[in-house]
C-alpha cells in the first residue's frame, strides 16, 4: 500500500534549502485551519489533534490526514487499516488541547477524558459535540517526510449541530467570535 513516490529533492546538482524549524512552524502558522481529532483502533484506541486534514475528491469521496511516523496513532492506522476523524467545535478547546498533550495516559485512558461513541464502520472513538465526523477505510500512504499522508475513503459521515468551529492561527486556538 505504501507508495514509493518521494518528495523532490530538488534540480539536479541543487541541494534544497534548510530553515529554521521555529521560523517554518511561525510562517506555516500563518494560515488558519479547522481543528480536528483523528483517532483509531477499536480495542486499543489511539488519538491526536490534528490541523493537516482535507478533502480531496468528492467522487469518489476521499480525504487526506497528515500524521508524524512517531505519533502512536500512526501504528494503529496501519495496523486497522482505518480511522475517524472528529471535526472540533469551538466548545472543545479542551479536547483538543488534551489530544495534543505528548504526557496524557495512553489506550482507552487516553479517551476516558472526552465523551465518545465508537464509529460504525471503524469503531474508532468519534467525539460526541463534534461539528461533524468522517469514519475512512484507509487506501493510500505516502511519503511526507516526518509524516505519512494518509488517503482515506469514506465510509460513513455526520454533522452535529451548527456550532462556532475550532480554529487554530499563528500557535493558538480561535473561535470565529473571538
Amino acid at each position: 500500500m505504501t507508495s514509493t513516490d518521494r518528495l523532490p529533492v530538488g534540480r539536479p546538482g541543487h541541494d534544497l534549502p534548510t530553515h529554521d524549524r521555529g521560523e517554518l512552524r511561525g510562517v506555516l502558522g500563518r494560515f488558519a485551519t479547522g481543528v480536528t481529532v483523528l483517532t483509531a483502533g477499536r480495542t486499543a484506541p489511539r488519538g491526536m489533534t490534528a490541523n493537516s486534514f482535507t478533502s480531496v475528491s468528492l467522487d469518489p469521496a476521499v480525504i487526506l490526514v497528515c500524521v508524524l511516523r512517531t505519533a502512536a496513532v500512526h501504528e494503529t492506522i496501519l495496523a486497522e487499516q482505518a480511522f475517524a476523524v472528529s471535526v472540533l467545535s469551538g466548545g472543545q478547546e479542551k479536547a483538543a488541547r488534551h489530544f495534543a498533550d505528548h504526557h496524557r495516559p495512553r489506550g482507552t485512558e487516553e479517551f476516558e477524558a472526552v465523551d465518545t461513541v465508537p464509529g460504525r464502520f471503524t469503531g474508532a472513538p468519534v467525539l460526541v459535540g463534534a461539528q461533524a465526523w468522517l469514519e475512512c477505510e484507509l487506501t493510500a500512504e505516502y511519503d511526507g517526510g516526518d509524516h505519512s499522508i494518509f488517503l482515506g475513503s469514506v465510509l460513513d459521515i455526520g454533522r452535529g449541530a451548527a456550532d462556532d468551529p475550532l480554529l487554530y492561527f499563528a500557535g493558538g486556538f480561535h473561535r470565529l467570535d473571538d
